[in-house]
């Protein structure tokens, strides 16, 4: 009793904050409150995920070689979404232009970063975080591209993510120490980019509009339980344990990324269809998220 009792405490504890923050965020759209998203956006964009990636690398205790594996082991995961969903969408009869993005990349960041940090703390936020920064690069460099039907592949050297990446693996591995003074300034910025990358999530789902339902659910159901395969499979194979496995489980396991709407949107490639698999995926994650804690946590 005293086990399952400790199990339900870190599941509310890591569901229950997010869920409440996009739900804060939804009624705010909802309520048509002022929320400048392409403000916020900017700055998480910009500054706030940056500083969270570059402060997690470089403070983190994870040896250079950990982190290397499983960022290894993220590039061997998003090519396997790419190879499974590439045939599962070939044999269906759908264009991969539009949907093998949203398959492939899931939402690591504003939803996955958050729940590793509750569930499994400042080593789960730190293996997240650097998940995060492999499937970001690769969503904005080929997952655009096959949005695109062409290369975009200059626009990951528009995104600051890539250098505060490298910087703080540099500082992790180096261990050079931060001054007090730039260490309270990037943890007072990280301290704000969660809470907004969730509020940010909860007022887009407000306003994405859902058609095609029927597909939306079976492809949801797709990404999900794709993932979650994928994550356990290959967690294995690399013998991660304990919050390595969980964050790498957990992030493998997330929903479409709303920047697979984004990009449907720029490119004009059937954006109601990725909007609706954007929301229904997201939904039906918080069903699913709740029992895959349970089974990592036991």
């Amino acid at each position: 009793m005293d086990q399952k009792l400790a199990v339900m405490q870190v599941i509310l504890a890591a569901v229950v904050p997010v869920l409440i923050t996009i739900l804060i965020g939804y009624a705010l759209a909802k309520a048509k409150q002022p929320f400048d998203g392409k403000t916020i956006g900017f700055l998480v964009g910009t500054i706030g995920t940056p500083v969270l990636v570059f402060t997690s690398l470089a403070k983190t205790t994870v040896e250079p070689v950990i982190l290397g594996t499983i960022m290894l082991a993220t590039l061997c995961a998003i090519a396997s979404y790419l190879v499974i969903s590439a045939t599962v969408l070939t044999l269906s009869g759908l264009p991969l232009r539009t949907y093998l993005p949203s398959l492939s990349f899931p939402n690591t960041g504003n939803l996955g970063l958050p729940l590793a940090f509750y569930a499994f703390g400042q080593d789960g936020l730190n293996y997240a975080v650097a998940i995060f920064a492999v499937n970001s690069v690769c969503n904005h460099t080929l997952g655009q591209s096959i949005a695109a039907g062409r290369g975009q592949w200059r626009t990951v050297l528009q995104s600051f993510i890539v250098p505060a990446a490298l910087l703080g693996i540099v500082f992790g591995t180096v261990r050079i120490p931060l001054p007090i003074w730039l260490d309270n300034t990037l943890t007072l910025m990280t301290g704000l980019t969660i809470p907004l990358m969730l509020l940010m999530l909860g007022t887009s789902l407000a306003k994405i509009p859902v058609t095609s339902f029927p597909r939306a659910t079976g492809l949801s159901i797709l990404r999900i339980g794709m993932g979650t395969g994928v994550g356990f499979l290959i967690s294995a194979l690399f013998g991660f344990t304990g919050a390595e496995r969980g964050a790498f489980v957990l992030q493998s396991a997330m929903p479409v990324a709303i920047y697979s709407y984004m990009y449907a949107q720029l490119y004009n490639n059937a954006p109601e269809d990725i909007a609706s698999l954007v929301v229904v995926s997201t939904v039906l994650s918080v069903v699913t998220i709740p029992p895959l804690l349970a089974f990592l946590a036991a």
